[in-house]
């Protein structure tokens, strides 16, 4: 569920409410989701937040010199508890399995997911890019200097087709299935064409579409409490997610993308049609 402009909104919240408390107390539920096996979650215990920040769809939580790493993937996400006497934002629904809590003088921050396998990741490290994931990462998607010339750069001789590029994390990170969908609707460009086959236009249009897509992403989910923020997502989406229901600028219908067995939505009369000589595998 979360890209960059939802890890961006959780980073936020977290900076203004965990600054300078400590944590009290940890649980883990599902033990496979911490990769860091010799450095448990009671390494936390007793340090206070000094820095959160987000790399792609990642958070970090930096205590007093120890980091707690929080990889989402697919289908997890977190929740918040505030202490009892303040009234308690909505937890997630009881599909999101609970994979840990860290409990804080402040509140207590959990880690769900509700995918079929577990795509949630937990790394205690010495710094957010002693873990692996974070390590690889391209430029940030999310980031207004993420220039025309980077994006040019990242395509030119790649054979790889559009929607699989812009979801390539060592490429360009934080965007995912949905708002790759979003981007290459605005750039009124086709998802299975190869990244190396684009014009010079076409490369300006694809800037153009990823700057402006989640910039507006990032300012909308911004504010948006935790709970409800896959919601705020869906409905802002255009095509994604909408096989099957008319596309919002010409009526025409919105199909899945051949080859994604449903996992990604495009409008074929606002795209540009699927050549048969740019297919490439999917992925």
């Amino acid at each position: 569920m979360p890209e960059a402009p939802e890890a961006e909104a959780l980073a936020s919240f977290l900076r203004t409410r965990l600054a300078g408390h400590a944590v009290t107390e940890v649980e883990l539920v599902e033990g496979r989701a911490l990769k860091t096996r010799a450095r448990p979650l009671d390494e936390l215990i007793g340090r206070a937040v000094t820095a959160v920040t987000r790399h792609g769809k990642h958070i970090d939580l930096d205590l007093d010199g120890v980091h707690l790493s929080l990889g989402f993937g697919r289908a997890g996400w977190a929740t918040w508890e505030d202490p009892p006497e303040v009234e308690a934002e909505p937890a997630l629904p009881p599909v999101a399995a609970l994979i840990a809590r860290v409990v804080f003088d402040d509140g207590v921050l959990g880690v769900t997911d509700a995918g079929e396998w577990l795509s949630v990741q937990l790394h205690v490290a010495d710094a957010a890019d002693d873990v692996p994931s974070v390590a690889k990462l391209g430029p940030d998607a999310a980031d207004p200097a993420y220039s025309r010339a980077m994006l040019a750069e990242a395509v030119s001789g790649r054979r790889k087709q559009l929607k699989a590029l812009l979801q390539e994390q060592e490429t360009l990170a934080g965007i995912g299935n949905a708002y790759s969908d979003e981007i290459l609707f605005a750039a009124r460009l086709s998802p299975v064409v190869h990244a190396a086959s684009l014009s010079d236009d076409e490369i300006s249009r694809l800037w153009s579409a990823l700057h402006d897509t989640m910039t507006a992403a990032v300012i909308a989910r911004r504010g948006v409490p935790i709970a409800e923020q896959k919601a705020a997502k869906v409905r802002a989406m255009r095509v994604h997610g909408r096989a099957g229901e008319p596309c919002p600028d010409c009526g025409g219908l919105i199909e899945d993308i051949p080859g994604t067995k449903g996992g990604g939505q495009w409008c074929p009369a606002c795209q540009a049609p699927i050549e048969t000589s740019d297919h490439a595998t999917p992925g």
